[in-house]
Order: structure tokens, then sequence, then C-alpha cells
């Protein structure tokens, strides 16, 4: 069941006050793999994005953004409801296909993809993308990809966009003593788990009053156990690699 609900989303009032509308596209399927059996295909869908208080191009840019950030499909444009359609036809597709030949073994699948603005902190916009796949075995795998825009341009901003050049060995190594000092606070023992050097500025961030949060997905920086693993850096912190 497709269905668009609008809503004035309070992190995005510009400086001018006008206000940024946003809504959310949302879909939602259970479709059995045979009638009368309990196996199915489980799919959400929740995604929102910009429809006026900003300039066509603007806005154009973030959604555009959004849309290629959320499906992460190949070939073909769209609008998010195009996309979104082929999405959810692919995703049928897949799974009546892979399960047809199967005889034994789980055969209910999961894929929930939500996405929504965050917290606005001066000229960036944060954005969030989850997503939850269960394909069958001990467990699913969620992961969180953020998207940081210039509320401006409506371009996404990347670490090099924020960063002096030379940034990556330093941020880097503030990031492993953040990680290792939040693990070893919440348990010591998960610490074990983690491949430091693993722990790189990856591009997958967000920006806060605070400073700016890191995220790492599961199995980026350690085992499934880990989850997500996450570690802020205050903007003092920060300041001498800033551009």
């Amino acid at each position: 069941m497709k269905r668009v609900i609008p809503f004035l989303s309070a992190l995005l009032l510009l400086a001018a006050c006008n206000t940024v509308r946003t809504e959310t596209y949302q879909d939602d399927l259970v479709m059995p793999l045979e009638e009368g059996q309990t196996d199915s295909l489980f799919f959400s869908l929740s995604v929102e994005y910009v429809v006026t208080g900003m300039k066509v191009e603007v806005r154009q840019n973030i959604n555009n953004a959004i849309v290629a950030q959320v499906f992460d499909m190949e070939g073909g444009e769209g609008t998010l409801e195009e996309t979104a359609i082929r999405y959810r036809e692919n995703l049928i597709d897949e799974y009546m296909n892979e399960n047809a030949v199967l005889e034994n073994g789980v055969r209910t699948w999961e894929d929930r993809l939500s996405g929504s603005f965050r917290e606005k902190v001066k000229n960036y916009m944060n954005y969030q993308v989850s997503y939850y796949s269960f394909r069958g075995g001990a467990h699913g795998i969620q992961t969180l990809s953020n998207i940081v825009f210039d509320a401006k341009t409506g371009e996404q901003v990347k670490e090099a966009d924020m960063f002096a050049p030379g940034y990556e060995q330093p941020v880097a190594q503030l990031l492993r003593l953040a990680v290792k000092s939040s693990m070893e606070e919440e348990d010591p023992e998960l610490m074990q788990l983690v491949n430091l050097e693993a722990v790189l500025p990856n591009g997958n961030f967000s920006v806060h009053t605070d400073g700016v949060e890191w995220l790492f997905q599961p199995y980026e920086v350690g085992p499934y156990a880990l989850g997500i693993v996450t570690a802020t850096l205050s903007w003092e912190e920060l300041k001498p690699f800033l551009k």
C-alpha cells in the first residue's frame, strides 16, 4: 500500500524563515511465497523528501541524492516514486526467483528501508538512511548511512569539503581514541573485537552542534557483535583540520 504523508519539518527552517515542507513516501507489502503459506516477503519503505520552500534546483539536488542513496540502484533515472516502484518490483522478482527452487530452510525475507532528515546545524542539513535486510541465517543486517547537504545549494557535503588536505591520518587517530574510549566504558570485552586500524574517516558522517559523528557499519571495524559503531569528535578537536 503506497501513500504520501505531508508534514512540516522543524529541522529545516531556513534563516530567512522560509519553511521547507517535506513529504514522506511510504510503501508496505506482505507477499506470501505461495498461497496459504507463512513464508513471505516483508517490505516496508519510508522516505522523506523536500516538496517546497527551496529553489527548484536546490530541491532537485537534494531529492536526487536521497533517491540515489536510499535505493542504490544502477540503471535508469526517475522520480522517487518511479524508482521506488522499480525497486519493489525487482525485489519481488528476486525473492520469487531465488526461492522457487528451494525445498527447505528459511524462505522469509525482510527488506526495510527508511530515510529522514535529522538535525540542521547552520548551513548543514543531515539526512539518514536506515536499511535492514534479512535473507535467512542467524540474523539480518542493519546499516545506517548519512548524507550532509549544503542548504544553500543542495549539494552533498563531502569530508574533503570540510577538512583541509592531509586531515585523514590525524583525524583517524582521534577517531580511534574516541572508539577505544567509548568501547572500554561501555563494555571492555567488546573492545577486544575492534580492529582499530580499520577505524578511518569513511565519509559516513553527520554534523551536529557538538561536533561531527562518524558511523561504522557492521563488519566494517569488527565482527557483527559490535553492531554499528559510532565516534564523535568535538569541534575543538577538529579545529586544526577544518578548512
